[in-house]
């Protein structure tokens, strides 16, 4: 009797383990019950000083999750240049994402020392972008702890290639537990984002044998884009994703897709391939269908590879480890 009594007291602190583990959306309600109001105020503050830093924050938050998982590494400096950031992929995440993320943990460790994660802190702020730029609000679940690695040589191959065809974004996402609708969802945050021009050129000189040009674009578009993008451009120049609406969270994204408007190969192919197509097609004309399946795939990816429990720890600052 003695030996069942102490199996079902571990169950139960094992049940009671893995609930607590779990991301809930009141998870600081006893320890920090103002961060999110702490966290929507900094990024407004940030917002207002520059509008990249809405795409810039979305992205972070993207890039964060799709590595380690949802764990803050990618905001980690490294003396010796190898942490995420230092990736190739990495070195054009917009330093005002970086800023947002760190004027937040200032602001949330002012009021409540030692508790939130910079992970949750991301997490926020990636939702409080999308607000600020007109697009849906939702509850964000919070609980993740921050992650202890932190490393350039992870990066590669990890993240999607602005070349990539449906069954390499699916096969990626997929290996990230986020389904094809999660996908194309996502890919609508490039309704806000920009580009250099050289992670597309190959489209506007260099296609294929047949035409230099690809003829999936349209053609006031591209000649817009060989426009904006000639073949000696200025490194630093960027382009909007979007041609219509780049400052606006909206449906316009897909709209552009079907009118072959979309910035990457990997942006015009959830459109040409029937498997995404109606989903497009969908989004294009149902702008609430759209903002719906935004949220359901934010709230997926917010929860993949996260740490918590015991897991990880809760950094001081940012962009050190704590030891």
């Amino acid at each position: 009797m003695g030996s069942l009594k102490w199996v079902f007291v571990v169950m139960i602190s094992v049940i009671s383990i893995g609930v607590e583990a779990e991301l809930r959306e009141n998870f600081y309600s006893s320890t920090c019950p103002n961060v999110e109001a702490i966290v929507k105020q900094s990024v407004s503050i940030k917002f207002r000083q520059t509008f990249a830093t809405i795409p810039g924050t979305l992205r972070l938050f993207f890039h964060d999750c799709f590595l380690q998982g949802c764990d803050a590494s990618v905001l980690i400096d490294s003396p010796n240049g190898d942490a995420e950031k230092d990736a190739g992929d990495n070195l054009s995440l917009a330093g005002d994402g970086f800023d947002t993320v760190v004027q937040s943990k200032t602001a949330v460790e002012a009021q409540c020392p030692g508790i939130v994660s910079c992970a949750d802190i991301l997490a926020l702020a990636a939702r409080d972008v999308v607000v600020l730029a007109g697009g849906p609000s939702f509850n964000v679940e919070l609980g993740r702890r921050d992650g202890l690695i932190s490393q350039a040589s992870q990066v590669s191959g990890n993240l999607p290639e602005p070349n990539f065809d449906l069954t390499q974004l699916t096969t990626m996402f997929s290996k990230r537990g986020l389904s094809l609708t999660d996908m194309i969802a996502l890919s609508g945050a490039h309704t806000l984002g920009f580009s250099h021009c050289s992670r597309f050129s190959n489209r506007l000189y260099s296609f294929s044998s047949s035409s230099a040009v690809d003829p999936s674009l349209n053609a006031t578009y591209a000649q817009q884009l060989i426009q904006a993008c000639p073949q000696d451009a200025d490194p630093d120049v960027v382009i909007d994703m979007d041609p219509e609406t780049p400052r606006t969270f909206d449906n316009k994204y897909y709209k552009n897709l079907v009118n072959g408007k979309g910035l990457f190969s990997s942006d015009e192919v959830l459109f040409s391939d029937s498997a995404s197509q109606s989903t497009v097609v969908d989004f294009a004309n149902n702008p609430g269908d759209f903002n719906i399946a935004f949220v359901t795939a934010m709230r997926n990816l917010g929860r993949v590879g996260v740490k918590t429990g015991n897991e990880g720890e809760i950094r001081k600052e940012c962009s050190i480890f704590n030891s």
